[in-house]
């Protein structure tokens, strides 16, 4: 039987910023779906150009649950799609289409990011169906396939695009904020704060550059063995929902005390922040503090942003709540020490170790076993191209909505071999 979405109907909540929602929905049009989108600000409505296809939601946050109950029943929705399954007004969506019996499409950044995007259905990260999936059953399930792997990218992408659409969205949701006067965005932060961020971030590129590229100098040419503290943002849905951290003052302790306690005295520790931390965590100054603290200032480094690649070259070992980044540590075959729960968090990949001992003597993972892993991400949740390029997003087009409009989600889909033709990833910069 031929692709089709005839007979079905599908609701978009909130996505990225930028007009990927807008170009996938438009797509699922073209293939005989019925699409209609849910807006929450000023910003959702300027990338959503069909006005007879959108709804405004200006009710609170406390409404919303009965709103999106009554709305998918009326409608008779049979879909719904969205990005990032934890902010609250996607968890009690997804809650209550569970319920419903409708198919929930989730979003994400790859796990094997830059050059993939995650596609899965019910849920993502923490609540992927990865997290209780067995490395054995996976291997069962690849038995027969025969997909070569391409090699894993050493760039996460192009952030100033990822930077442009978050300023021009945040800027849409602040000179519209009158006419959706019940917004409240998911993080703490006013939209205002987010929208200074942005452009504060943008503003100080050039200098944050030659800052990281000293940084990176002193620690390629030091000479000396390091650890290397993949961080987050600390706002990051993964970070706050599925790690045993508030803050992220509470890991960098956990984490410089482990080493003092741990390392050889002529190791180093080097701190890599989030490719998009703003400044809203005083991560460096409290990097600073803790060093000092525990006796070790002169043997700790701190990275702003930047390649990963480099960094993990000459590392001997990562750290990490639970960053996606991990993968490529992973990938070498490096030691990984974990704290949060991950998708790729399996026992033959990451350390049991405790923190002091991982610094002293840390174990390796099976790489034979990641490969098969990597494998099955590859044949299933991960979808070339990206959500801010228009390069990235002609990619994933080209595949993601024949994935959406199959019965099986790609898990089951590979299970029962009735996937969509995955087609070979090319790394052209683009």
């Amino acid at each position: 039987m031929r692709v089709s979405g005839a007979n079905r109907r599908f609701l978009f909540l909130q996505g990225p910023h930028g007009p990927f929602f807008q170009r996938l929905g438009r797509m699922l049009g073209q293939a005989g779906a019925e699409v209609w989108r849910v807006g929450f600000n000023r910003g959702d409505r300027a990338f959503w150009s069909d006005s007879r296809r959108y709804i405004p939601y200006k009710g609170r946050v406390e409404d919303w649950p009965a709103t999106f109950d009554a709305m998918i029943s009326r409608m008779q929705i049979t879909d719904i799609v969205l990005y990032g399954d934890t902010r609250p007004i996607h968890a009690h969506a997804v809650r209550l289409a569970k319920q419903a019996g409708l198919t929930v499409h989730v979003f994400e950044e790859g796990y094997l990011r830059p050059h993939w995007v995650t596609y899965e259905r019910g849920g993502s990260n923490g609540n992927s169906r990865l997290m209780d999936l067995t490395l054995a059953q996976m291997q069962s399930d690849l038995a027969h396939s025969d997909m070569d792997l391409p090699d894993a990218p050493a760039r996460w992408g192009d952030m100033r695009q990822h930077m442009f659409w978050g300023a021009i969205y945040h800027w849409f949701v602040l000179t519209g904020f009158w006419d959706y006067r019940r917004y409240r965005p998911h993080r703490a932060l006013t939209v205002w704060q987010e929208f200074l961020l942005y452009c504060r971030r943008l503003i100080l590129l050039p200098f944050h550059r030659w800052e990281r590229m000293l940084a990176s100098f002193r620690i390629k040419h030091g000479g000396f063995p390091y650890h290397l503290v993949l961080l987050q943002l600390e706002h990051d849905s993964s970070f706050q929902m599925h790690s045993p951290f508030s803050t992220m003052t509470e890991f960098l302790a956990i984490v410089m005390e482990g080493f003092a306690k741990g390392a050889s005295p002529h190791h180093h520790l080097v701190f890599k922040a989030h490719p998009l931390e703003d400044g809203r965590v005083p991560v460096a100054r409290e990097i600073r503090r803790l060093a000092k603290l525990h006796g070790v200032s002169g043997r700790v480094h701190f990275v702003r942003g930047g390649k990963l690649a480099g960094l993990l070259n000459h590392a001997r070992s990562a750290v990490t709540v639970n960053s996606t980044a991990a993968q490529q540590v992973l990938w070498r075959g490096l030691p990984l020490k974990v704290f949060g729960a991950a998708v790729y968090a399996k026992p033959e990949f990451v350390s049991a170790q405790p923190l002091e001992a991982f610094f002293a003597r840390p174990t390796r993972p099976d790489s034979r076993a990641y490969r098969d892993y990597r494998h099955y991400l590859l044949e299933t949740s991960q979808v070339p191209g990206g959500f801010y390029s228009s390069r990235g997003r002609r990619e994933l087009l080209r595949q993601v909505v024949d994935m959406m409009l199959l019965p099986d989600d790609p898990y089951d889909a590979l299970t029962k071999g009735s996937a969509a033709p995955r087609q070979q990833l090319q790394l052209v910069k683009g």
